[in-house]
Formats: structure tokens, sequence, C-alpha cells
């Protein structure tokens, strides 16, 4: 045993074991800077495979499955390019062989053992659920076994869950989210998907390029919310050509009949398929852990409130990742589990977070990568303070190597400040999107003035980051 308090309904009253810092989630939470942390004491709080949503569920495995899938869209699409070949089938298990059995579950399964292992003493796992039940105090357990634990420092990275909506909950029908349709037991012949922003997307894309019919149900008149209008529009464009998409649309009723499930839709139709995928966004799961307990005070929304520097409302303790910031994104969250583990060992040297330039990018087809204003953002922002902007829309089929994808869809829309050639927003659609936005990403993070950007360093011809030095050719400055 650790010396722990274990509550039984007969034990007496013992002292909980005192820890330097509980974190409670394994994903970002579990980037402990080992050198900086070797002699504090640490308890490890995790109910579910280590790794979080990334690793088990989430940005990895869905990345996996999406290379697959574009290996798939190629094959068919190669004619274009003199090319010929025959599609023939997906090996499924093949697939989830290579994604979990020797990729994804040996990491999580290698990363517990590690933390349960002889190379980091400093730290005890916990495998229960975690709640408060008093001030930087957590009741948890060790296998069967409730134990209660404090500590000086608390740092709360538990993450989020999928949203399900009510009807379809309570419909007693089966559903998929994005935590199991990855193990799904055989290729589904119809797939409905009901979501319009990007782990639908991506789902949608994966199983329409793996030969499964496709529905998607979006309850609003526009895809992927957060995205430039333009970028919205065009995505819509391109992926209704494999995929069957479904504006302003609800269920009213579900029903099953052994593998089917039949949605009813508010105009009336129904849709029968032998899968229902869920992918209408995540809650995060503060909700969970009685955080009016230890003082923590959470947004209307369900994050937990915190701070710059990532402390929430109760004295010692922490929150980082999708538990409490708007950005669900992984990289957001191991940004914010830097500065916390700094500030948490540094309280006279406190770190702010960087929200400034929040990237992001859509692994479907066509693949999107988008980082700081979209259009009518930066509009709004120039009317407020007085200056103006520029916009330029540069095609892929424009530059070389465009010419060579034969991309007739793909296109750079960069906005920036028409005074001061600062970059304000930048969205790709197309071809290796989310890698091309990069240099955009480090364009605005620096402050640099696009002007000397694209004079000051040669750009390989016919490479695609051509696409960025002709559309701020393009752009038009006051000077």
């Amino acid at each position: 045993m650790l010396g722990v308090l274990v509550t039984t309904e007969n034990s007496p009253e013992t002292t909980p074991r005192h820890y330097d810092v509980i974190i409670i989630g394994t994903g970002s939470g579990n980037s402990i800077p080992a050198p900086a942390y070797d002699n504090v004491r640490i308890a490890l709080v995790e109910e579910g495979r280590f790794g979080g949503t990334c690793l088990n569920v989430g940005c990895i495995p869905t990345k996996m499955f999406v290379l697959a899938a574009d290996a798939a869209r190629n094959i068919r699409e190669a004619s274009r390019l003199g090319v010929h070949g025959t599609f023939d089938s997906v090996d499924l298990k093949q697939i989830q062989d290579r994604v979990f059995a020797q990729r994804v579950d040996q990491i999580a399964d290698g990363g517990e053992a590690y933390r349960r292992g002889d190379e980091t003493p400093n730290i005890d796992v916990y495998d229960r659920h975690a709640t408060f039940v008093g001030p930087r105090t957590i009741r948890t357990g060790i296998g069967e076994e409730t134990v209660d634990i404090t500590a000086d420092n608390i740092i709360i990275a538990a993450g989020s869950r999928p949203h399900v909506p009510g009807l379809i909950a309570q419909s007693g029908v089966d559903y998929y989210t994005n935590e199991n349709i990855m193990r799904v037991d055989k290729l589904p012949r119809e797939m409905i998907v009901v979501g319009g922003g990007y782990i639908a997307s991506e789902f949608a894309h994966v199983f329409a390029s793996f030969g499964t019919k496709v529905h998607m149900l979006v309850r609003s008149d526009v895809m992927l919310r957060g995205s430039d209008a333009a970028i919205s529009e065009r995505f819509h464009e391109v992926a209704a050509r494999d995929i069957d998409i479904r504006m302003n649309t609800s269920i009213t009723e579900l029903s099953q009949e052994g593998q089917i499930v039949t949605a009813t839709l508010d105009d009336g139709t129904e849709l029968a398929a032998d899968a229902l995928l869920v992918a209408t966004g995540r809650i995060p799961n503060g909700d969970r852990m009685d955080l009016a307990a230890g003082g923590v005070e959470m947004h209307d929304d369900g994050r937990i409130k915190v701070d710059q520097y990532g402390r929430t409302s109760a004295e010692g303790v922490w929150a980082l990742g999708d538990v409490s910031s708007p950005y669900q994104l992984k990289h957001i969250a191991n940004h914010e589990a830097k500065v916390v583990f700094h500030n948490v060992l540094n309280p006279s040297d406190l770190r702010e977070f960087d929200h400034r330039y929040i990237p992001s990018a859509v692994f479907s087809h066509p693949q999107i990568g988008q980082v700081g204003m979209t259009e009518d953002e930066a509009r709004a922002w120039a009317a407020e303070n007085g200056t103006d902007i520029t916009v330029k829309v540069q095609n892929y089929g424009d530059v070389a190597y465009g010419w060579a994808l034969e991309d007739r869809d793909g296109f750079a829309k960069l906005i920036a400040d028409r005074a001061t050639g600062r970059l304000l927003g930048a969205h790709f659609i197309g071809e290796q999107a989310a890698t091309l936005v990069q240099q955009c990403i480090q364009m605005m993070s620096f402050e640099m003035d696009v002007r000397e950007v694209v004079t000051g360093q040669h750009w390989i011809h016919p490479a695609l980051p051509e696409l960025i030095e002709n559309a701020i050719l393009g752009l038009e400055f006051d000077n």
C-alpha cells in the first residue's frame, strides 16, 4: 500500500497521503518535464487509458485512418494523371492492427508501465475516477480501494468527452462516437454522420473513401462554422461530390431493427444505415469532478475558469487543456501544460498562456489549414481600429505544383493590414494545407512584415510554398 487514506465503512480515520503535486489526466497532463520534477512527489490520476484523447481516440489514430483513406482516394483519382489502377477493397482489420495493436495500444500501455515503474520513483499512479472532497483534496482509488489524497498543488488536465444529443442518447439505438468508431467490427455499408464540424468531416471522408455510403446531417446552414466563409463554402462544394450532405437538418425520431438504424428527419424523410456516428462536439469533463467541493468555479459552458497563468478560483489548483481551454486542440493543451508545469514550480516567475494565434487543421478531403482572423473578423477589427485590410485569394491551379496536381479546387487566402504589412489571417484548402499554414503561423507569431518575408528569402520552385509567395505578392499595401 501507498500509505494513503483508504475509505471503507469500518476503517478508522487516518491522514490522507500528501503530495507536492496531484495531476489528474494523462494526456498533456502526463508531459511532465522530468528534470524539473525529479524531486517532486507526484500523484498521477488516470481512470482510462494513458495518453488521453489524442493518442487513443483522437489526433493520432484518426490521422492514420485518414492516410489510408487518402491512399484509397488517390487510386481512384490517379487517372487524371494518366495512371490507371483499380481500387479493390479496404482491409479494415489490417488498418486497425497497424493503428492500434502495432502503435497506439503499445504506446498507451508502455506509458502507463513507465509511470508505474522504477524509472519514476517519485510518481504514484491512481487508476480510479477523481473527485474533489475538499480544498486540494481528491478522492480516487487504486484498484478496488477508494483513497483520499491531498497536495500543495493540483493540476486538472481531465480532458473532454463526446457530446451526444439527448434524443440520440435516450433513443435506445446503437450509435458510435469518435471513441469507438475506429474499432468497428466491419466496414459499414451505409453510415449516418450527425455533425458538421471537423470530427464529422474527417470521419465522413475516411468512410466515404473506404467505400461506405455516407450521409451527413448538419443542423445549421454552414459546415466548419469556425472557418473563413470562403473555406467553408468550398469545402462543402467539394465534399458534397462524394458525401450526401444535408444542411439545416435534424433527427426527430430514431428506431432500430437488427443492425439497421432508421432516422426520421425533420422534413419527414427517412434514412436507414448500419452505422450511426455522433460527431457533434465534445464536453469538458469538469462537471464530473464535484469541483465546487474544491472551490473550483466553472463557466456556463462547462469549462473550468482559469486566468492567464492557468490558475483556477481555488488556491493551488490549476487547469489546462480541454477541461478549461476554449481551444480543444492538442497543440494548445501541450502549450498550456508547459506554462502550468513551469508556474507550479516557479510562483514568483509566472508565465502567461499565448493564445494570440491559434492554428488548426481539418484532415478531410479537401484538407484545411488555418490561423488568425477570418475575413469577416478582420474587417470588423479594421473598422474598430481605424485601419484597413488587404485580401488575396491564390488558387493552387495558378502555381506550378498546382498545375502538376491538376488542382481546380484548392486555394490560399491571406489577410493582412494594409498599413503595417502584418498578416492577420491565413486560410488554406487543398493539398498539404495543414503543412503550408505553418509558415504563416511563424510570420504572425514573430510579427513579421510580409513584404520583407516575400523578398527576403528564396522560394523553392516549383514547390507548393510558391502559393504563399504569390499570395503575398498579390496583397496591396499603402506604401
